[in-house]
């Protein structure tokens, strides 16, 4: 246990020898070391976890995710423990914020970072529908790109076979008229354009011989028609119209576990709102809480050590640095000191083999 609390205490970054002479402290920085340690685990785990996302399908994922995780975590923890260490509390609570910002501004930047690859893992499922959705409707958009820029093609093979289409339906209803008529006739059905007289006489004989005639003709338009369709068929097998098909479920599927990290985050993105463009309440406040959550997270060590109160073991720690800074003053009062004295024996020495040369002259 004792080796526990040394260990944490190491962690949150305090002079131990110090920290040993003031009991009531022990507990408050084994709870920083504490926060500081799970951190730069939480970050080594949150990073190695990005990076296998990222190199995900790659031999070496797992490998590059190890290593890039224990650098990152070693990285965030050493930065936690040295800006903890470094608030002072017996300076200002501006102050004290203020050594803070830095590691709280990058706590925000890697907090974003780091919850993404997460966020695409917990919406993975409604990721997955979404990319669907957007890979089909890419397919829509594509397939209409090509009928458009087809048409326009042949737009003339088109305005024909409409043309033919509209003869023949106009034929069709006459033919149709013509039957109704024909059968009047035979009938004895009395109209402006029927004699009224029962049987297959002339008038009968006329209307069947003008049905026919507009039968054969509808015949020709149709066979035309046919010709102009085969043509057109025969040129979007050639520009490969005909091959271009909505995917199936399961090539979806497959192009889904193809998906990069661009196209999940672009479906994260819009899983946040609706179809009209209204946000999407539930999905929004949940992707913004998670990924508060984590900078917040981040942030703990310093958010508590700027918390915790003022104790005995910084007014060691002030006091110790006070006697360092003065120790450090007399030191080099005392060097200075001692400096002048021997340049003051020099010129004296100095001084005195001059004169001594003079006088031999002499």
């Amino acid at each position: 246990m004792r080796k526990i609390k040394e260990f944490f205490w190491f962690c949150s970054g305090a002079h131990v020898p110090t920290l040993l002479k003031t009991p009531t402290e022990h507990n408050k920085y084994v709870s920083i070391g504490a926060t500081i340690f799970f951190t730069g685990l939480f970050a080594a785990i949150a990073g190695a976890y990005a990076l296998y996302f990222v190199f995900s399908g790659n031999s070496a994922a797992v490998f590059i995710a190890i290593v890039f995780g224990l650098i990152w975590g070693a990285a965030i923890f050493n930065l936690d423990r040295y800006i903890v260490s470094t608030i002072h509390k017996k300076a200002t609570v501006l102050r004290q914020f203020l050594q803070a910002t830095p590691r709280i501004i990058l706590a925000i930047l890697i907090g974003i970072v780091i919850s993404r690859p997460l966020e695409l893992k917990i919406f993975d499922k409604e990721i997955k529908e979404q990319l669907q959705i957007n890979y089909l409707e890419i397919q829509r958009a594509r397939i209409d790109s090509l009928n458009n820029t087809f048409i326009s093609k042949y737009k003339e093979a088109f305005a024909d076979l409409n043309r033919l289409r509209t003869e023949r339906d106009v034929l069709l209803n006459g033919i149709s008229e013509d039957r109704k008529k024909l059968n009047y006739e035979i009938f004895g059905n009395k109209t402006p354009e029927t004699s009224g007289v029962v049987g297959y006489g002339p008038y009968a004989k006329r209307k069947e011989e003008a049905l026919k005639e507009r039968e054969k003709k509808e015949e020709q338009i149709a066979h035309r028609i046919t010709q102009q369709e085969n043509f057109i068929n025969e040129r979007r097998k050639f520009d490969g119209l005909l091959d271009e098909q909505l995917a199936t479920s399961k090539q979806l599927d497959s192009l889904v576990a193809l998906a990069g990290f661009a196209d999940r985050n672009k479906a994260l993105g819009q899983l946040q709102y609706d179809k009209n463009g209204q946000v999407n309440e539930s999905n929004y406040w949940a992707i913004t809480f998670i990924g508060l959550l984590f900078i917040f997270f981040e942030c703990l060590p310093v958010f508590v050590k700027l918390m915790s109160a003022e104790g005995p073991y910084d007014d060691w720690i002030a006091n110790k640095e006070a006697v360092s800074i003065y120790e450090s003053s007399t030191d080099r009062a005392a060097d200075i000191a001692v400096i002048d004295q021997v340049q003051q024996t020099k010129i004296a020495v100095k001084v005195t083999q001059e004169i001594d040369k003079l006088k031999n002259k002499a």
